[in-house]
C-alpha cells in the first residue's frame, strides 16, 4: 500500500463560518485512506511589511504556513470573491509566503494547486478563480485545470451547524478532491 496523498487546503476566509473553510472541512470529512487533506487558515499573518521584514523576518505565522506547505504534496486554495477578485487577506498571505524571493522555488515552483471557492452569490467565485491564474503562474505552480468547482449560493447549503448535505454538492466535492490528488500523484 503506497503512502496517501498529502493535501493542504488553506480557507482564504478570516471568518470563524466561513463558506470556503466548511468546502475543505467537508472534504476533509470524506476522504478514504489514499488522501491526507489538512486545513489551514490565515489568521495571524499581518500585512505585509518590508520594514518588517527586513527587521524582524519572516512572522512566526508566515514560517509555519510555509511548513505546512512544504510537508503536503499539493495544494488547495479555498477563495472566497471578495469585490470580483482574490480576498487581499489571501494574496497578502501569498505575497508574504513569497519571501524571501529565494523561497519561491521551493514552496511553490512545480506544486500542484487547485482553486475552488463558495460564494452566496449567483456566479460563485469566478472571477476570484480567474484572478488567481497570472498569481499561481508568476509563481510556477502546476495548476490543475481539470476542474473548476465554485460553489454559488452557499448560504443556502451550508446549515447552522456549518455542514452540507446538498447530495450534489458533496459529489462535486468529492469528485474535485479525487481529481485533485490524480493530479498531484501525475496520473
Amino acid at each position: 500500500m503506497s503512502a496517501p496523498i498529502k493535501i493542504l487546503g488553506i480557507s482564504g476566509s478570516l471568518r470563524r463560518q466561513s463558506f470556503n473553510t466548511v468546502l475543505l472541512r467537508t472534504m476533509q470529512s470524506m476522504i478514504g485512506s489514499d488522501i491526507e487533506l489538512e486545513v489551514a487558515t490565515l489568521h495571524g499573518i499581518p500585512l505585509y511589511d518590508g520594514d518588517l521584514e527586513e527587521q524582524e523576518g519572516l512572522p512566526q505565522a508566515v514560517r509555519d504556513l510555509k511548513a505546512r506547505i512544504l510537508a503536503n504534496d499539493g495544494l488547495l486554495l479555498a477563495s472566497p470573491e471578495y469585490n470580483n477578485s482574490i480576498p487581499g487577506v489571501f494574496k497578502n498571505a501569498i505575497d508574504w509566503l513569497s519571501r524571501p524571493p529565494a523561497d519561491i522555488s521551493a514552496v511553490f515552483n512545480n506544486r500542484p494547486v487547485a482553486v475552488l471557492g463558495a460564494s452566496p452569490s449567483a456566479f460563485g467565485t469566478i472571477l476570484a478563480q480567474s484572478a488567481w491564474l497570472p498569481v499561481l503562474r508568476t509563481l510556477g505552480t502546476r495548476q490543475w485545470a481539470g476542474g473548476r468547482l465554485m460553489v454559488s449560493k452557499a448560504h443556502q447549503l451550508v446549515d447552522a451547524n456549518g455542514e452540507i448535505h446538498d447530495e450534489a454538492t458533496l459529489k462535486l466535492l468529492r469528485d474535485f478532491l479525487q481529481g485533485f490528488a490524480q493530479f498531484t500523484q501525475g496520473k
